[in-house]
């Protein structure tokens, strides 16, 4: 059984994984157009825009082309670590966030870099319900048509990094939570799931046509 943590949670860490190498588009959708912006820019602005106290960017494939590309918010600190294991799977990617994290942080929102959809009210209330709650983890699960369906960000609390660094391939903290349901406190939200940009499909049905950019 996890102990319990004693201690009122201060300082929450936000991690960005966009190392991956988007191979189902054929180039990096971090710096596919999103209205004035690329997709990566849009999302690091809203994650610093929120109640996070710093942001770490995990970038991977192309990682100077990516990182040239976007300007990191002024409001929030943003770290920058470039995984070089990127192509080993997800789980190196949040290593490699949760490492670089502020040492105050009691916890960590993990966010994708290709989810344009979440936003800071979401990202505030599940990070008043993880620390209202003292979870291990805590998630939003997503009510629509009478599915619900896990989604991001998904917090993790500093007390179960260490079982978060002994996660291999491509799942990230999945099969951790899998393993520990117990861990999970879900928070309820109406509606479905903010979209992953995968494919160009994904990417024509989240964005609207005058907030693409050309070619696509």
């Amino acid at each position: 059984m996890l102990p319990t943590s004693h201690h009122s949670r201060s300082f929450l860490s936000g991690i960005i994984l966009a190392a991956g190498a988007s191979r189902r588009m054929g180039q990096p959708k971090q710096l596919m157009w999103f209205g004035d912006r690329p997709l990566l820019q849009h999302v690091l602005e809203v994650a610093a825009a929120s109640c996070l106290d710093e942001i770490v960017l995990v970038l991977g494939h192309r990682a100077e082309a990516v990182r040239q590309a976007i300007q990191l918010p002024v409001e929030c600190p943003v770290t920058v670590v470039v995984n070089a294991d990127y192509e080993q799977g997800q789980s190196t990617s949040l290593r490699a966030g949760l490492s670089a994290a502020d040492s105050r942080a009691d916890g960590a929102a993990v966010l994708l870099g290709d989810q344009p959809g979440v936003t800071g009210g979401l990202i505030g209330r599940v990070a008043a319900a993880f620390a209202g709650a003292d979870a291990p983890v805590a998630r939003p699960l997503y009510c629509a048509d009478g599915r619900r369906i896990p989604g991001h960000p998904v917090f993790l609390a500093r007390r179960i990094w260490p079982e978060v660094d002994q996660l291999q391939g491509d799942h990230g903290a999945r099969a951790l939570l899998a393993a520990h349901p117990d861990w999970v406190l879900e928070v309820s939200i109406e509606g479905a799931p903010p979209a992953d940009i995968d494919t160009w499909d994904d990417y024509r049905r989240t964005v609207p046509p005058a907030a693409r950019g050309a070619g696509s």
